[in-house]
């Protein structure tokens, strides 16, 4: 066999494997999403929206825990977005080369992998074992702890695309320093930050574990952030390992309603980067 043949055999070898591959992680994600899908349509009903979780063999729906994961992840999102922003800023900018820059982007990278569940039993260690009780405030400190290194590592990824280039034009103007990052960089790399804000957004909304140790769970309605409070992971959760027919199926609408979020979230992610580049 020559040279040329070989290369063609290894060539199709290496693609027939990697297409297999994909086929067979589309494979099991497609059928989860079919039975996500037919089993959570078929629960969706308009008390869903309106009555609150229900005790066993009584009629109810998921309001609270709609209502509790919406405000524990948008105030997450909205404490932990900006401290991801200031510190991506800082280390494109300004420290990504000295010892404090390289060590936060290794703790950083460390918060990446580290499983939710450890930033719940941290939170639940300094916080809820000192008050004494689990409440919503607990539950968006560790969700905010989420979304910062998504972020960090998002906003830090798109500065260091901006076309060094760019800075020196204006540099050359007279413009300081904090204007350049400001009108600038920012400006120029906004896309692919308000993308990673929206992935991790789609990350945190589905965490169960983490709210085990701080939020817990209310089957009662409540907008008071320093009791515990109900979020869709974790009645869903409660409600899945239950042996009561219409707790499953209420589950079923929730996993229903948060692949549909995380889907949609994704999706605009995406569509948004691809149009602003």
């Amino acid at each position: 066999m020559d040279l040329r043949r070989r290369r063609k055999l290894i060539n199709f070898v290496a693609l027939l494997l990697s297409m297999l591959a994909v086929a067979f992680g589309l494979f099991w994600l497609f059928w989860i999403l079919i039975d996500v899908f037919q089993l959570g349509v078929s629960a969706i009903q308009w008390s869903l929206f309106t009555q609150m979780t229900p005790p066993p063999g009584s009629e109810g729906g998921l309001l609270n825990a709609i209502a509790g994961s919406l405000i524990q992840v948008g105030l997450a999102t909205l404490i932990g977005t900006p401290f991801g922003v200031l510190a991506g800023v800082y280390l494109a900018e300004y420290g990504g080369h000295t010892w404090l820059g390289k060590t936060t982007l290794f703790i950083n990278d460390i918060l990446l992998s580290a499983p939710s569940i450890v930033i719940g039993l941290f939170v639940y260690a300094v916080y809820v074992s000192q008050v004494k009780h689990f409440s919503a405030l607990a539950g968006v400190f560790a969700l905010a702890l989420l979304v910062i290194p998504v972020v960090i590592r998002t906003t830090e990824n798109m500065l260091v695309l901006v076309p060094d280039s760019l800075r020196e034009a204006v540099f050359a103007l007279g413009t300081p320093k904090w204007k350049v990052i400001t009108k600038v960089t920012l400006r120029a790399s906004m896309a692919g930050i308000v993308t990673g804000i929206l992935l991790a957004v789609a990350r945190i909304s589905g965490e169960t574990a983490p709210l085990l140790f701080t939020s817990l769970s209310n089957q009662f309605w409540t907008l008071d952030l320093d009791k515990p409070m109900a979020t869709l992971p974790v009645t869903i959760f409660k409600f899945a390992m239950s042996p009561f027919a219409d707790w499953q199926r209420m589950a079923w609408a929730g996993v229903f309603l948060i692949t549909l979020g995380v889907l949609g979230l994704n999706i605009l992610a995406r569509v948004f980067f691809r149009q602003k580049r």
